[in-house]
């Protein structure tokens, strides 16, 4: 019995199995070629680290390399699947390929069924890398990144941590570092409304991932007085202090959603919305690009058939050039937009799906004058 990578289903024909196939080989090999110039670069760029700080070789293969390939595959995988389109259906047409197909009564919706095919398989890992597996990954390479690497050196944790730990509580936590045993400065401050009405100050404070507990010889409290004076008092018995501040969120907040899979970023969402943390706009922007990074396959996907179908002057080249016109734009739209969402100024659901709705109209035009 002979071998099918893609096996027939309803509906699928021989024409689909062709447009198919030469979608996915496509895809693969402009991504092998783009990976393995993306490791070479890469390699180059940071070989002086490696050797000085002296990185085993097993671990820049299997902590960075290994789970760097996962992860651009992830980043840039709608645009790619955007330029294979392109570039091989602009082919088909240049050979009137697509001309002979339409002639044959295929109507271009028809056309997009494997395309649509295509897009979905693309899709469903993306998705998957994205959800559960790249997050899990990254934890071994941001590890590694730190360790090896001189410019994330300490990149994991900020040397100023300031936190909202509940409502009209903050704290504040200078030089963290699980590598350390004394932290130099830890503080507590408590507000009504703007004001200052409380707070404490420690130093040399010692910490307990486990029970969350902060620990000092000494402290100072301030309190308000009802004509609004700060008034200090020292304390030299032990500070032994709970609160509401989990060990993940003395790292940089950026850096740590991106180790989360999607179940552990919506229980820290919900954390943090309890607390009223400003932290939960940057939580919300990661939970929903990985949601419309993924979907943008589809519209970018329609966009390509629409644009490299018809022969025009100019060929692959023509069409090319505005394929990564289109890239581009969309590339510096999703940015700017996910650091306004991050910024507070947008809604994180806005913000984020807001380049997907406009290049979705474009898509719709062009789907609509494409058979035309």
């Amino acid at each position: 019995m002979k071998f099918r990578l893609i096996p027939d289903f309803p509906g699928y024909r021989t024409i689909d199995r062709y447009i198919l196939l030469k979608f996915l080989r496509t895809y693969v090999f402009g991504m092998v070629m783009v990976l393995i110039v993306m490791v070479v670069f890469d390699y180059v760029e940071k070989v002086d680290d490696f050797t000085e700080l002296k990185a085993p070789t097993d671990a820049i293969i299997n902590d960075y390399y290994l789970n760097f390939i996962p992860y651009s595959i992830c980043q840039f995988s709608a645009l790619f699947c955007f330029i294979s389109v392109i570039f091989f259906t602009s082919k088909m047409a240049g050979q009137t390929e697509i001309v002979a197909i339409l002639s044959g009564g295929v109507s271009f919706k028809r056309l997009l069924w494997p395309y649509m095919i295509g897009a979905t398989l693309i899709t469903t890992l993306t998705l998957v890398l994205g959800m559960w597996v790249i997050p899990v990954t990254q934890r071994a390479s941001i590890e590694f990144q730190d360790k090896y690497l001189k410019k994330n050196k300490e990149v994991l944790y900020d040397k100023h941590v300031y936190r909202q730990i509940e409502p009209g509580m903050f704290a504040y936590i200078r030089g963290y570092s699980p590598n350390i045993d004394v932290i130099p400065f830890f503080a507590l401050e408590k507000y009504e409304d703007t004001e200052l009405v409380g707070k404490l100050e420690a130093a040399s404070v010692t910490f307990d991932e486990e029970t969350r507990r902060w620990s000092a010889n000494r402290y100072v409290t301030y309190s308000r007085d009802s004509l609004g004076i700060l008034h200090a008092k020292e304390h030299a018995y032990h500070l032994d202090t709970l609160i509401n501040l989990d060990a993940r969120e003395l790292s940089q907040i950026k850096l740590l959603v991106k180790t989360m899979t999607i179940g552990e970023l919506n229980d820290f969402l919900a954390q943090q919305r309890s607390k009223g943390s400003d932290d939960s706009y940057i939580i919300e922007v990661e939970r929903h690009t990985r949601y419309s990074y993924p979907i943008s396959t589809f519209i970018l996907t329609i966009i390509g058939v629409a644009l490299s179908s018809r022969k025009v002057r100019g060929g692959m080249g023509m069409h090319i050039g505005v394929g990564i016109a289109l890239c581009f734009g969309y590339l510096m739209l999703g940015r700017i937009c996910e650091q306004i969402a991050i910024s507070g100024s947008l809604s994180p659901l806005i913000g984020v799906w807001l380049p997907n709705i406009l290049f979705t109209l474009i898509a719709i035009y062009l789907y609509i004058k494409a058979p035309k």
